[in-house]
């Protein structure tokens, strides 16, 4: 991300984008885990496991700078504790990332080494587009905020190039209208998905 234009604190966000996640994942049932999601490398169960598994990644970079090597999912993690499981891991996050100094310390995560508020903001995100995911994989089953998507999506567009995405994990920008779409359907056009 470009450093020159500075985001705001990322943290009341992702406490924000981490309650819509929650209120989702405390929706989900026995009966929608192999339920496809827009993340179409992932089911509803693949989905939410992922989203923990990159809870838990960020909990070492707020404590220790860096991101580690780990898997996408969390297997250890039975399908009647995803909820707990989430819960347990954005806790974590929050206490690691308490402290001021980690939003301009430098910290190494898999797309490149920034301060602290830049690859906190990416978490952001991830999450507010998983949210979605999960909220379309579920039947829509709340209001999304909005405000949210605007942060998600101003912070895709200043980290993540429209051309040059090669090696990422993203695919081409989808061509969005503004004037017919909400905020979660432009980000997931920048963020290479069909709303």
């Amino acid at each position: 991300m470009d450093a020159a234009q500075p985001l705001p604190d990322p943290r009341p966000f992702y406490e924000r984008a981490a309650d819509q996640m929650a209120a989702l994942i405390d929706l989900t049932s026995k009966d929608t885990l192999d339920a496809p999601t827009p993340c179409s490398e992932y089911d509803v169960r693949g989905l939410v496991s992922h989203v923990i598994a990159g809870t838990r990644r960020f909990v070492a970079v707020g404590e220790k700078g860096a991101a580690p090597d780990a898997p996408d999912e969390a297997p250890d993690v039975p399908d009647d504790g995803l909820a707990e499981a989430y819960a347990t891991e954005r806790r974590r996050l929050a206490a690691a990332w308490a402290d001021d100094t980690t939003l301009d310390t430098e910290v190494t995560v898999p797309w490149g080494t920034m301060p602290g508020r830049y690859a906190l903001s990416g978490s952001v995100m991830e999450t507010v587009m998983h949210s979605w995911d999960l909220s379309r994989a579920l039947g829509h089953p709340i209001p999304l905020d909005q405000e949210l998507a605007g942060f998600a999506l101003a912070t895709g567009r200043q980290a993540l190039p429209a051309e040059g995405r090669e090696g990422l994990p993203f695919d081409p920008v989808v061509p969005v209208d503004p004037a017919e779409t909400d905020t979660y359907a432009q980000l997931a056009g920048w963020l290479g998905r069909t709303p």
